[in-house]
């Protein structure tokens, strides 16, 4: 699982992007004339009802986003709680959500937001001023484990409540992504929380705002929401025809293989195929080839974020920039893409793939399968052999480190690369813990390297991965201790580019510069979405949304009762259901 927040769909909006206008006056959105309008990827025919049951990876420290910064706690609280400002699913610009409207100042620095007097909270209390206030108050208390997120509104003054739905922002600096930040962040309830420790705020949220509630929490084996009959934006149009389903049920495994055999027995309806092995070789036998469960490989504009072994350059030896590249050297991947995930992926050169293409192409240093080299850079960075016990030692202290993992699916690569790096004299040796304890331990910069893997937003800011003085904030995203002088300047620089274009270019020098000190041994990645489903529901032409990854379902998609008979009828009697499109490419079905 990926640290940072994914794109999500309708209600919820990533904080990391933000489209601001230069203005030359106070400027309100939206503009006079906006009317909310249908979303055009949702499919009219979809209906409300039924269940489906998804697939949630490790049960979580918590499911609160604001102390758990990963992908599952951002997708839940996109069904629990909605934030100031929407996104279009075509446009990526900003609409009301909470906010029936707002205002940005000529300088770019105010920020008003007049919150919808319709809003109401599940126990039918408005949604008001205050709560948009305190819940940044929580998100910056000191004593509040919510260090990502609070890097993010530390450029603001504490909140001005100016009426009981209206609360202005003001910033202590120009930012292209202070709007987004304002606009982007999940309300939470004041009257509920204002009395209780925030840290322990974990798996209890008996009062919300968007289209689900929790119904049930079975720790460590599931999560049950259902549907909301009273959400109060139930009859907005760009609504219609999403969050279908009755009932949404999360399913928790540690482990790919097991997650996957409970999908073919139809304990889960939806299983998204992270394991190349499950996706070539595995997807045999009836069930496949009478399409009761469907293969579909989605191609859409989700972003591209990546993966890698990241190094704790805060301590020896990955201090040091020449061992450093050395781990790089020493990872076959080469090998590992074509064995054991059959070619399906590309390999990393860039911390930002999306930023490139044919036209523009990535021209950062990329880091082969070199032993020779590797000795090299190992030898200069003083590391000799001990021809006793065959170990590369420095000062008299021999090579040796862990890997701090938390997945049994990472033995496979970690046994390649464990021969390999004995062949030149380092061990590795490998601890395994379950998520919480992972994460306590990344929250502490308590590793040595570790495999992480990030999502990635539509518009990229670089500041809270990459900048120096986000190296040591605990429970931060700078989980290496990456440090640089010039990358911190391009950071202050691109703060005030309003030009999307224009601040991307420098995202990409910044990306030669960290690819170059090589915080992370880059692992590989895929540009699509690769799906297996129960052929029991309704989908968009498109199957996911523009931006979306498989958490597009719950919002998307629908139960079809006409299909989950015929899939009934075909399994019982062995028959064969007619296939659906093996290959999805939104471009195709909705043009570019």
């Amino acid at each position: 699982m990926s640290f940072a927040k994914r794109c999500l769909p309708a209600i919820a909006l990533s904080a990391a992007v933000a489209v601001v206008r230069p203005a030359c006056a106070e400027e309100s959105f939206p503009p006079p004339d906006w009317r909310p309008t249908l979303n055009p990827l949702a499919a009219r025919e979809a209906v409300p009802g039924g269940t489906i049951v998804l697939y949630a990876h490790q049960f979580p420290e918590s499911f609160n986003y604001y102390l758990a910064n990963n992908t599952f706690c951002a997708e839940l609280f996109g069904l629990l709680y909605e934030s100031l400002l929407d996104m279009n699913p075509v446009t990526a610009e900003y609409e009301p959500g909470l906010a029936e409207r707002w205002t940005i100042s000529d300088d770019k620095k105010t920020f008003t937001f007049w919150i919808d007097p319709r809003a109401r909270w599940s126990d039918g209390q408005p949604i008001t001023a205050e709560d948009v206030a305190w819940t940044y108050q929580a998100i910056m208390d000191p004593r509040n484990l919510t260090g990502p997120h609070k890097v993010l509104f530390e450029k603001f003054a504490p909140p001005v409540v100016l009426s009981s739905n209206v609360i202005r922002f003001t910033s202590t600096e120009l930012h292209w992504r202070n709007l987004g930040t304002l606009g982007g962040f999940s309300i939470l309830p004041r009257h509920v929380f204002e009395n209780r420790d925030f840290n322990k705020i974990n798996f209890e949220f008996p009062v919300v705002s968007g289209p689900y509630h929790l119904a049930e929490v079975r720790e460590g084996l599931l999560v049950r929401l259902h549907r909301r009959p009273d959400w109060w934006r139930r009859d907005d149009p760009r609504l219609r025809n999403l969050y279908n389903f009755s009932t949404i049920t999360y399913r928790f495994f540690a482990a790919e293989e097991n997650a996957f055999e409970a999908f073919k027995k139809g304990l889960m309806d939806v299983y998204p195929v992270y394991m190349s092995r499950i996706w070539v070789q595995e997807t045999r036998g009836r069930k496949f080839e009478n399409n009761w469960i469907i293969k579909q490989r989605v191609e859409n504009h989700q972003p591209v974020g990546f993966q890698g072994f990241a190094m704790n350059m805060r301590r020896p030896p990955f201090d040091d920039l020449r061992v450093r590249q050395a781990m790089a050297h020493l990872l076959d991947r080469e090998r590992m893409n074509r064995t054991l995930m059959y070619g399906q992926y590309f390999l990393h050169r860039s911390y930002y793939e999306d930023l490139y293409s044919p036209a523009q192409p990535c021209t950062n240093v990329f880091y082969e399968f070199d032993k020779q080299k590797a000795r090299e850079l190992l030898s200069a960075a003083g590391w000799k052999s001990n021809p006793r016990t065959g170990l590369l030692e420095k000062d008299g202290r021999p090579f040796r480190f862990t890997f701090l993992e938390r997945d049994t699916s990472a033995e496979k690569f970690l046994a390649i690369y464990g021969q390999d790096l004995r062949d030149v004299g380092i061990e590795m040796k490998i601890e395994r813990k379950d998520w919480a304890a992972w994460t306590k331990d990344m929250e502490q910069f308590n590793f040595d390297m570790t495999w992480a893997a990030w999502s990635s937003s539509l518009f990229k800011d670089p500041e809270d991965m990459w900048a120096s003085k986000e190296a040591d904030r605990p429970g931060g995203n700078n989980i290496t201790g990456f440090r640089n002088a010039e990358v911190d300047e391009l950071i202050e620089q691109q703060r005030a580019i309003f030009n999307v274009s224009e601040r991307h270019a420098i995202c990409r020098r910044i990306d030669a510069i960290v690819a170059a000190y090589c915080p992370y041994v880059l692992l590989w990645n895929i540009n699509a979405v690769r799906l297996l489903y129960w052929n029991k529901f309704g989908t968009p032409a498109a199957v996911l949304s523009k931006f979306g990854n498989e958490s597009a379902a719950a919002a998307y998609w629908w139960y079809d009762e006409d299909a989950a008979a015929d899939l009934r009828d075909a399994t019982d009697r062995g028959l064969p259901l007619p296939p659906r499109p093996a290959v999805v490419v939104f471009d195709q079905v909705f043009g570019n």
